[in-house]
């Protein structure tokens, strides 16, 4: 290779990734440097996003000119399938190579009349909560938009249909990574784009304040869970660390904020632990701490992870716990289990392929 040459490639602006860019992105390029009408970048899109079409080549209502161009510009890149677990009931737990060989986790879980994504939204997790296998692998980084919303995209194209719920319940606490999490949810919900129904998307939190008080201000009108698992600071600080710096008084208030401001029903993920927060007077403080809040509380065995120091509480330990719950006026259910044969809990499948 000629000096000059090197020079010209080592120059050479890297290539946008489709997925990075939203509706308004994708109209000034076609606009501003293409010099066609902005209906083309609703093409563009409506073939990514609702046709699961990765090829330019492919996409026929555009000008044989035109899908000649824009590989060489863009880039529609999707992670690498590294592994995918199928269990008995349907449910497939994925494991995605980013660019930079980094791993993240996804989980689709069939319900039978409708399917739900549980995806990530950065690389491990800097919480540690104690009964979770990525609070053990530490954090690495924050997942971009474009990452969030194509390991999404992969898992429809590797399914074959739509996946029409979405969850942020994978790995990383989506409002420590909220710009991106957030410009990734305007993405799936715009209708050019992916177009999903604001009551399909939820973003589930461990806790922070700002980032629910954010969420209710940004007015989407999507879902919000909590995941509580204690009725008192003294067990939650001791299973989920963050608590320590959110205490339950300051995370309720915002919950009582964003639930003013949106009318929406919260929902609580409770993870019961043997001996831990699954006796009766957990069932009462819970009732207690939900005052004045409308909320629905999925109940959750814990899912046993290796080196973690919790058991599962055993069904004579669960009914009362639920039964209390539903005297007080709590709405409860217990969850029902997806992939309970596979390396189910997040993390377990990516902590087992990186410390190999």
């Amino acid at each position: 290779m000629e000096a000059n040459e090197m020079n010209v490639n080592q120059s050479a602006a890297p290539k946008r990734n489709a997925f990075d860019m939203t509706i308004d992105e994708w109209r000034a390029f076609v606009q501003d440097e293409l010099n066609l009408p902005r209906y083309t970048a609703d093409q563009i899109c409506q073939w990514i996003y609702q046709k699961k079409v990765f090829d330019f080549a492919a996409m026929t209502n555009l000008s044989k000119t035109l899908r000649a161009q824009l590989p060489e510009l863009i880039d529609i890149r999707l992670p690498r399938l590294a592994k995918v677990q199928v269990s008995q009931d349907r449910t497939r737990k994925y494991l995605w190579r980013l660019d930079d060989g980094q791993f993240i986790e996804s989980v689709l879980m069939d319900h039978g009349n409708h399917f739900t994504a549980c995806i990530s939204s950065q690389v491990g997790c800097p919480l540690r909560c104690g009964f979770c296998a990525t609070g053990q692998q530490g954090f690495t980084r924050n997942l971009t938009a474009g990452e969030i919303v194509a390991h999404f995209a992969a898992m429809e194209s590797d399914v074959g249909h739509d996946i029409n719920n979405v969850v942020f319940m994978g790995m990383g606490e989506p409002f420590l990574n909220a710009d991106n999490v957030l410009r990734a949810v305007r993405m799936f919900l715009e209708p050019k784009m992916r177009g999903l129904s604001v009551r399909h998307v939820t973003i589930s939190t461990s806790g922070i304040p700002d980032g629910i008080r954010r969420l209710a201000d940004e007015d989407l009108g999507i879902y919000l869970c909590l995941s509580l698992h204690a009725p008192n600071d003294e067990i939650r600080s001791r299973i989920m660390p963050v608590n320590d710096k959110f205490p339950l008084s300051q995370v309720f208030s915002a919950l009582r904020y964003w639930q003013k401001k949106t009318g929406v029903r919260a929902t609580m993920e409770y993870i019961l632990l043997k001996n831990v927060n699954d006796t009766p007077e957990c069932a009462y403080e819970l009732a207690t701490l939900f005052d004045g809040l409308q909320v629905y509380v999925n109940l959750i065995p814990f899912n046993p992870v290796e080196g973690t120091r919790f058991a599962r509480p055993s069904a004579s330990r669960i009914q009362p716990f639920m039964k209390i719950l539903k005297e007080l006026n709590v709405e409860c259910e217990l969850r029902k289990e997806h992939g309970t044969d596979i390396d189910a809990a997040c993390g377990q499948l990516r902590g087992k392929t990186v410390n190999q």
